[in-house]
């Protein structure tokens, strides 16, 4: 009872205790934890000490602007203010930068203003082109998580360059939008194109996850990746209708820690029509 007394006084007596005195570095792990709007808005509001520390770098070492991105389908332009705003206020000690429907510009931003320091970058769905990847990726040397999922302007040369440059990357994500989605390839007729995973097999040989669903690679793309990729624990490539899967490449993917087949969509499609057939046996 005697030791519950003193603890009870010492928490009376640290009541007093003034949050704006708190250390910069100390508060900064509190409001990385509030969104975005919140902490650049009404957080940047409460005193002077806590203006300083959201207008400094100590919060924006994890950038990640996904959600903000996606609740009013921001614009190109506006995605790429933004980050680069945000960077600024990193001083280019940002880590991880996290964001949809970036632009040339914002990747430029990034490349020069934190290349060194950036370890993760997603840019989903970004208008970023294979030139300003190949003009600008070399400042990225220290990057080892990427994902470019539905970035539509890099091919095989923008990967390449990635590869080329990235030499610690461990993990990629490269899914694409499904081939019957995309009005060019009409219904079926579209072919396997295996340039971007042997891309990827010849320039990035230190991955540990892959996730490439929907790509249109075949056997002979797969077949380079695993040969290539000898560090491969997962591996994701669902939707990957050109891959026929032979003995052989079942057997090594079957090795990986953590494998998703190309035709899990399709199982799940047969069964449902298989559910439909017995609803409708049923009904006679």
């Amino acid at each position: 009872m005697a030791n519950l007394a003193m603890q009870k006084k010492e928490w009376s007596s640290s009541s007093s205790f003034r949050w704006e005195e708190l250390n910069p570095e100390i508060l900064a792990l509190i409001l990385v934890r509030i969104p975005i709007e919140e902490r650049v808005g009404h957080a940047s509001l409460v005193c002077k000490n806590w203006l300083a520390c959201v207008s400094g770098s100590y919060c924006w070492c994890d950038m990640d602007i996904q959600d903000w991105c996606q609740k009013r389908n921001r614009s190109v332009e506006d995605v790429d203010r933004v980050a680069r705003k945000l960077m600024k206020r990193s001083r280019g000690s940002s880590v991880l930068l996290s964001a949809y429907n970036l632009g040339n510009p914002g990747f430029i931003y990034a490349a020069n203003s934190c290349g060194k320091n950036l370890k993760v970058l997603k840019m989903p769905i970004s208008e970023v082109t294979d030139k300003m990847v190949e003009r600008h990726v070399g400042s990225l040397v220290n990057l080892s998580v990427l994902d470019i999922s539905y970035c539509l302007k890099i091919t095989s040369k923008g990967i390449a360059e990635f590869g080329n440059n990235c030499k610690g990357l461990v993990e990629l994500i490269r899914n694409m939008p499904s081939p019957l989605e995309v009005k060019s390839f009409g219904e079926t007729d579209f072919e396997a194109d295996d340039c971007e995973a042997i891309a990827i097999a010849n320039t990035m040989s230190g991955l540990r996850k892959l996730e490439m669903c929907y790509g249109l690679f075949g056997d002979l793309g797969l077949d380079a990746i695993l040969a290539n990729c000898k560090a491969l624990s997962h591996l994701n490539i669902d939707g990957c209708w050109k891959v026929n899967l032979g003995d052989d490449l079942v057997v090594k993917c079957l090795k990986l820690e953590y494998f998703v087949d190309p035709f899990i969509d399709e199982d799940i499609a047969d069964y449902d029509d298989d559910e439909d057939d017995d609803e409708c046996s049923d009904s006679y």
